[in-house]
């Protein structure tokens, strides 16, 4: 179950809690990011599911949710004789994206403040006057 705004504020909140609040990914996307991030090169997906200790269908479904969100890249790498596979490696504007994702619902939630304030608020002071 999602917290409210208020009970997100009130607990203490890690770093990394930012992929579970801005994208709603799991634990085990959170595993698989910073083991992209704490490797050198980037990984196949199962050198991510052995990294992880889960299966490679399981560790393909959190790199898939890590990809839509933004937190990391694929890359092509060819064979000589033909053929290809994918590595992954976190994408590098992470923190910018946030900061954009960050911005937008500020000001969305700018616009439903004032929308509730015309329709509820205003409506109060003007029922008040005709009492």
């Amino acid at each position: 179950m999602v917290d409210s705004m208020a009970e997100q504020l009130q607990q203490d909140m890690a770093c990394e809690g930012l992929l579970e609040c801005f994208h709603g990914l799991k634990r085990l996307d959170r595993e698989v990011f910073q083991t992209l991030v704490h490797t050198d090169e980037p990984l196949t997906v199962d050198a991510i599911a052995e990294a992880v200790d889960r299966e490679r269908s399981t560790a393909y479904r959190a790199v898939q949710r890590l990809l839509q969100a933004g937190f990391i890249q694929k890359e092509q790498v060819n064979y000589d004789q033909g053929g290809y596979y994918h590595v992954y490696k976190p994408a590098s504007n992470v923190t910018d994206d946030m900061q954009r994702f960050l911005n937008d619902w500020y000001a969305k939630m700018g616009q439903l403040i004032e929308e509730f304030e015309n329709k509820y608020e205003r409506n109060d002071a003007a029922n008040s006057l005709e009492d």
